[in-house]
């Protein structure tokens, strides 16, 4: 990207190379990848820098729309502070602070922990649906006995869904439910996550 800086201003943005005309002179596109740094800004075209310092993970923060901004000889993109998201359920409310309710029943605003653990459920119910039938057989078919390596995944699959569940509930802020989903290696080629894994799969 780059932008044209006049009287120390930023009047215009390209976002990819395209033809423009500036005081009543028509220039090419090609001077955006022909022209050397210092030509470019001999007319006012710079290329912009962007700095993240300020940018935050969206699934957990909500961001300020960036600014272009001309400084010290550079033109630079860049975001104010953001904000965390909402890490626990809070009941909605109105303008007047006054509770919403539909069809009676207070409306709920759900923060990032149990959008989180509908996901931890929802990958347990996966897990758990591939080995249902065997459950489902032994229901209906009297001689038949769910193998004991199935009884005991499945029984596995919901302890550590019983564990992600309390790790997120845990946690003390978004940038602590952020950092259980961060995989670190230790060195030995060992990677994992704080949250953990499911168990291996048995069909």
């Amino acid at each position: 990207m780059w932008a044209l800086v006049q009287d120390g201003q930023v009047t215009k943005t390209f976002n990819y190379a395209k033809g423009f005309v500036l005081n009543d002179t028509q220039y090419p596109k090609d001077i955006f990848t022909k022209w050397s740094q210092a030509e470019k800004e001999a007319i006012g075209i710079y290329e912009i820098i962007v700095d993240k310092t300020n940018y935050k993970d969206t699934e957990y923060y909500i961001n300020t729309n960036s600014t272009i901004a001309f400084a010290n000889g550079q033109v630079t993109e860049s975001w104010g502070t953001a904000t965390a998201k909402r890490l626990n359920d809070e009941n909605a409310v109105d303008e007047n602070n006054q509770p919403i309710l539909e069809d009676g029943v207070q409306v709920i605003n759900y923060g990032l922990k149990t959008e989180k653990k509908r996901i931890v459920k929802d990958q347990a119910a996966g897990l758990l649906a591939k080995t249902d039938w065997y459950v489902v057989k032994a229901t209906e078919v009297a001689d038949y006995t769910v193998p004991a390596n199935i009884t005991t995944y499945r029984a596995a699959v919901r302890t550590k869904s019983n564990q992600m569940e309390t790790a997120i509930d845990g946690a003390a802020n978004v940038d602590a439910l952020k950092a259980l989903y961060e995989y670190t290696d230790d060195g030995n080629g060992n990677i994992t996550r704080p949250l953990g894994e499911w168990p291996e799969e048995v069909i």
